[in-house]
């Protein structure tokens, strides 16, 4: 009997799969997604033009009113003054993009697709949260050095410039007297200019402020750390509420309505409270001149408390991210 024989086939195929997709592809991919949104190059180029530009407007326009003011000199933090746009609006703008950065594949439904591409959930929160922070944090520290030096250049030869290079040694206190009118006696140069019945103007400095290069040098990384971290609390955010404008309606909230709300308490309350917000790092990171506040932690205790906020956010995003479904 004859017997059907098999034709001798070759069929082609695909190598074998080596190995397991890991962390090092997923950071690739999400560096990838960031490079190829455009919100992100607006709201990062949106934190350096706004940063450095508010600090070389603010510092010009303090540098010209100390022809009229000479006495608020004393005391004067040049350092804070160039990195205080950068903190205050800085963190606002970055929130945004922190937020979305996470949020907006949920509203997209894109990730769906990160997860079939990369099913552990654990890994996939890690890449985006990675990237990020590699991104805010280079961005941050740029901006931070920019805006020190752009608001020192405007402060130059009004004998307050600090340095990241040398000791700068400013006068401490100030009595300005108003000779020939009515001016009056104005201490420590915190009052108004002469009036217009002043005649002549007279400052007297007495003792010394030293700010030293180290100072300066903690206070602007200090900086550009706290605003990473803030976009790492907007990033944990996003995770847990996955909607944009919640996410970012709620970091707001954090950051700059309950440190308003805290302002109504008691004081006994208000300052056993205040060092516990994640806000109150930036009332003492930057600070080069004179002591800190009494009611606070120094400088990296209190940053310390501002990472803890957002190690605790991201820990309850990563969760739930891997626990609910996409």
């Amino acid at each position: 009997m004859a017997t059907a024989t098999t034709p001798n086939v070759r069929l082609s195929s695909l190598p074998p799969a080596a190995g397991q997709a890991g962390l090092r592809g997923a950071i690739a991919s999400e560096f990838t997604k960031l490079r190829s949104v455009r919100s992100t190059y607006w709201t990062l180029g949106a934190l350096f033009i706004v940063s450095v530009g508010l600090a070389v407007a603010i510092t010009a326009g303090t540098a010209a009113n100390f022809a009229n003011n000479p006495g608020n000199k004393a005391g004067f933090d040049a350092t804070q003054t160039s990195l205080g746009a950068f903190f205050e609006l800085g963190q606002l703008i970055i929130a945004v993009i922190g937020a979305m950065v996470i949020t907006s594949e949920y509203s997209t439904g894109m990730i769906r697709t990160s997860l079939t591409a990369q099913p552990r959930r654990g890994v996939v929160y890690a890449a985006k949260a990675i990237a990020f922070t590699s991104v805010t944090l280079v961005i941050s520290l740029v901006t931070s050095f920019v805006a020190f030096f752009a608001g020192q250049a405007m402060l130059s030869g009004k004998g307050v410039a600090a340095s990241l290079f040398h000791t700068v040694t400013i006068p401490a206190n100030a009595m300005v007297n108003c000779i020939g009118g009515a001016g009056g006696k104005v201490p420590n140069g915190n009052g108004p200019g002469p009036g217009p019945g002043c005649g002549h103007l007279t400052v007297t400095f007495s003792g010394t402020d030293v700010i030293t290069a180290s100072n300066v040098l903690t206070a602007i990384i200090g900086t550009a750390l706290f605003v990473t971290i803030v976009a790492l609390i907007a990033f944990g955010v996003g995770s847990i509420v996955r909607h944009t404008a919640g996410a970012i309606a709620i970091v707001i909230a954090l950051l700059f309505i309950v440190p308003i709300l805290e302002q109504t308490l008691p004081n006994n309350w208000r300052w056993d409270i205040m060092r516990f917000l994640p806000d109150a790092a930036t009332r003492v990171i930057s600070v080069t001149v004179g002591g800190t506040n009494i009611h606070l932690w120094s400088a990296w205790p209190q940053l310390g408390v501002t990472a803890l906020w957002a190690a605790v956010l991201i820990g309850i995003g990563a969760y739930l991210f891997r626990e609910r479904d996409a």
